[in-house]
């Protein structure tokens, strides 16, 4: 065999790059639970930091039998369910707690009340035209779901989407056959029609769960298909129609997903990402092959004429989930590369979890994270916990719970863990030390907080709220950061004292419980809740 020349072994080794391996990516995975009863398909974090997980309730026995005495019957009386579906989960803990759900919540959609309570609306059969309430409590509390008996959604709502408003009422938008939208609490002219719902509507629904974000100015930007408009859902009228989306259809059962980036500054400005989707024909040919997309299109909703600018994530993607880290950055998780939403539609998982880093250039604003070992499709969901992680949960592409196929039901509940909780960042990750629980809008306020190492720059200070995740998208998903001073030292022991301005209304800030986040260097501390009003 000849043997290369020295200087040549060297040039071909300067030009081979190896690839990263996942010892050398960023990100930290962790198993939390290996069987939380339920594979969750939706999921909201409280302010007690415990979590509701919830499946619908037709899914056939789950893991997790509910306590004796407790079993549920169905609205004829006649059929008995003893298992829960629906699940209270500490993650400090890994406790788990059996909830009572009657109703059928099947692709049902929520958001939290002002008091923080989780309102949860519609779904399919008995739950079509339901209305939930979860008022939180501690892992060992009592508190349970609750069925309201006194009002129902004015129309029955499959696949919609809902989002608190800046008067602390939730708006409940669109559904499988409800091009509309309505109130809670109710108002009195009902039901509105919402004739964008019905244009955007094809041949396979790709205007359910549509993409709604508040933006600053008080109107709603909302998203179906290959469309959005900024519309006015108080004089119900759209005052903007936005360009088309390039790429295909970006909804469900398309699944893309979409995010509005940080709230800061003045707060006059919204950009909106959308990412993502299967190509169109995908869920009516059921064809689990059909490469997803990976383009993203970004806008900024609040200019004067705004236009779409286009990038390429580093792997096609449905299913997918985005979630705001409390620095601003977005972490686009879960999902599949091939196929569309639905059951036994999705294939080839994407493991490999990546960070969308808005203030980049564009073509430099993805990195790609160390990949899972858990296939997140359909059913999936991402939610940000106080401490930073980001709690995974769900999948199950199936009618009901069946675990001898290739992919099968998920009960297992892991946490990623970004880049910034790793151990080298100890020393500059803040500690919230002394906050209010309660700030006016507008109203100055003080964070003390700790840091090991001395502050070289700007400690942010930003809320964020808690979501309800479901089907690639975080139902009033939002992070505000606030104006603040620079830090001053407070006894010289690292404690600095931060002054801070509140949202300056509930346009920016809806009425609420917001996870409170030092942010240091891009590094977060452990959140606290703080109620804004």
């Amino acid at each position: 065999m000849e043997i290369l020349p020295l200087f040549l072994t060297c040039f071909f080794t300067l030009l081979t790059f190896p690839k990263p391996t996942r010892a050398t990516l960023p990100g930290t995975w962790e198993l939390l639970v290996q069987n939380a009863g339920i594979a969750s398909m939706h999921t909201a974090v409280t302010r007690f930091n415990t979590v509701i997980l919830l499946d619908r309730t037709n899914i056939g026995p789950s893991r997790k039998l509910l306590p004796k005495n407790h079993c549920r019957f169905d609205k004829t009386g006649s059929k008995q369910d003893c298992y829960a579906h629906s699940i209270l989960f500490d993650p400090k803990t890994n406790q788990l707690r059996p909830l009572k759900i009657l109703t059928d919540t099947w692709c049902s959609s929520g958001q939290f009340l002002p008091d923080g309570t989780l309102l949860q609306t519609g779904g399919d059969l008995d739950g079509f035209k339901k209305i939930r309430k979860f008022n939180p409590c501690e892992i060992n509390g009592s508190c349970d779901w609750e069925e309201l008996n006194d009002v129902e959604l004015s129309e029955g709502r499959w696949y919609a989407t809902n989002q608190i408003l800046p008067d602390g009422s939730i708006i409940i938008i669109g559904g499988r056959g409800s091009n509309t939208v309505e109130f809670y609490p109710k108002r009195e002219n009902g039901v509105v029609s919402f004739p964008f719902l019905t244009e955007t509507e094809d041949t396979q629904m790709d205007n359910l769960y549509p993409y709604v974000h508040l933006l600053p100015n008080g109107k709603l930007f909302v998203f179906a298909n290959t469309k959005s408009v900024m519309y006015d859902f108080v004089e119900n009228r759209v005052v903007k129609v936005y360009p088309e989306l390039t790429g295909g259809p970006r909804n469900y059962p398309s699944a893309g997903s979409s995010v509005m980036l940080a709230l800061e500054g003045e707060f006059s400005e919204a950009v909106v990402v959308v990412c993502g989707g299967a190509q169109y024909g995908a869920f009516l040919e059921r064809n689990v092959d059909t490469p997803a997309h990976g383009s993203c299109g970004r806008i900024m909703a609040t200019g004067e004429n705004p236009v779409w600018e286009m990038e390429d994530m580093p792997f096609q993607r449905i299913m997918g989930d985005m979630v705001i880290l409390p620095n601003g950055d977005v972490l686009i998780i879960n999902g599949a590369m091939k196929g569309t939403q639905g059951f036994e539609l999705g294939s080839d998982p994407c493991l490999n979890p990546v960070l969308y880093r808005p203030d980049e250039p564009a073509g430099l604003r993805f990195m790609v994270l160390n990949p899972g070992t858990v296939a997140r499709m359909y059913h999936s969901t991402a939610n940000l916990l106080p401490d930073g992680r980001v709690l995974l949960a769900g999948s199950n592409p199936h009618v009901f719970y069946r675990f001898d196929l290739e992919f099968p039901t998920e009960l297992r509940l892991e946490a990623f863990s970004p880049e910034y909780l790793e151990s080298d960042k100890t020393n500059i990750r803040p500690e919230i030390v002394d906050i209010p629980e309660t700030v006016s809008y507008g109203a100055g306020f003080d964070v003390v907080v700790s840091v090991g190492l001395p502050v070289v720059g700007v400690i942010e200070v930003n809320l964020g709220s808690a979501p309800f995740a479901t089907h690639s998208f975080s139902q009033g998903q939002r992070l505000v950061k606030l104006g603040v001073g620079s830090a001053v030292p407070e006894g010289g022991d690292g404690r600095w004292r931060i002054r801070c301005t509140a949202p300056p209304s509930g346009m920016v800030a809806p009425p609420g419980y917001y996870m409170v986040f030092a942010v240091n260097q891009g590094v977060p501390s452990v959140a606290r809740w703080i109620h804004v009003s």
